[in-house]
């Protein structure tokens, strides 16, 4: 792993860990709803990313070629990797009603790292002896973490995290080869509002119940333009220098850094198991980045 992809890879964890903080402060008072935080998440994430990343000349070129080229193929995103976004965006935040951080920041990253281990098997990766034993030591530091402290989950929310997993390991897993992660993210989010239309939709009919709060709102502003939007662009360019098994394993790092952001932010208690749950973790990472650089 190059200095440079180590950096990036380094600045998106703790872009992907403050989501979480922000989404649970957001939600655990009441600041805002689950269906609000969600639109505006993917709303200011666009807005941010056409307006200050790409470049004026750069959208107009590209709207233009998205015209008349492949929705597929052009390099302004696709539909399935919008799909995906959103699917993770809303699972993640109806979840997060009914899980606590620690179950839902175990299901969630759980289910990111068996989508992308699975599939990079699937496609001829063969990970090493060494590889495997990183990653068994990094699942244990995570199960060391949260397991005394699980609450039985909901099916509902469990299912809801598990989806949300599972769409963001797609959703990195078809980032990894885009040419331009600007106009690629930007094209994503913008996608992505089309299928976030319909939740807007019910809350304007008043089919479902919203409340925002100023706090609520500059959360969900600041989760979906900087640590959503701009994260992920930063997570695209880290991703052409990992493969698919190092990006699942590296993320297991996330609810380590959540839990220093509970005690930070939410006023948690940092304990031993924490200390020692997150050596275990980075630990393992270590292992299976050695085991790859050894290959």
């Amino acid at each position: 792993m190059s200095a440079r992809t180590l950096l990036l890879t380094v600045v998106t964890l703790f872009a992907f860990a403050a989501n979480s903080v922000m989404c649970r402060l957001a939600l655990k008072d009441g600041e805002i709803d689950a269906a609000s935080f969600t639109a505006l998440r993917l709303v200011s994430g666009a807005l941010f990313l056409l307006l200050v990343i790409v470049p004026p000349w750069q959208r107009a070129r590209d709207f233009a070629h998205s015209a008349r080229a492949s929705l597929l193929k052009t390099s302004f995103g696709s539909w399935p990797m919008a799909f995906f976004l959103f699917a993770y965006a809303a699972a993640f935040s109806f979840a997060y009603l009914s899980l606590s951080a620690a179950t839902g920041g175990l299901i969630l990253f759980g289910c990111v790292q068996a989508t992308m281990v699975v599939v990079g098997i699937a496609k001829g990766e063969r990970p090493t002896g060494l590889e495997w034993t990183g990653l068994a030591v990094a699942l244990g530091g995570l199960v060391y973490l949260f397991l005394p402290k699980l609450e039985a989950p909901s099916l509902i929310g469990g299912t809801l995290m598990a989806l949300a997993g599972v769409s963001w390991g797609f959703y990195s897993l078809l980032g990894r080869g885009v040419p331009d992660p600007s106009l690629a993210t930007a094209g994503n989010f913008v996608r992505s509002v089309v299928f976030a239309f319909p939740i807007v939709l019910l809350v304007a009919l008043g089919l479902t119940t919203a409340h925002l709060s100023g706090k609520g709102v500059m959360l969900a502003i600041v989760s979906g333009a900087i640590t959503s939007g701009l994260g992920y662009v930063v997570w695209y360019h880290a991703l052409k220098g990992l493969t698919a098994t190092r990006a699942a394993v590296v993320q297991l790092a996330v609810p380590v850094i959540v839990a220093l952001g509970g005690v930070a932010f939410i006023g948690e208690e940092l304990t031993v198991s924490l200390v020692v749950s997150g050596v275990l973790i980075l630990g393992g990472i270590a292992i299976v980045v050695a085991g790859k650089a050894k290959k």
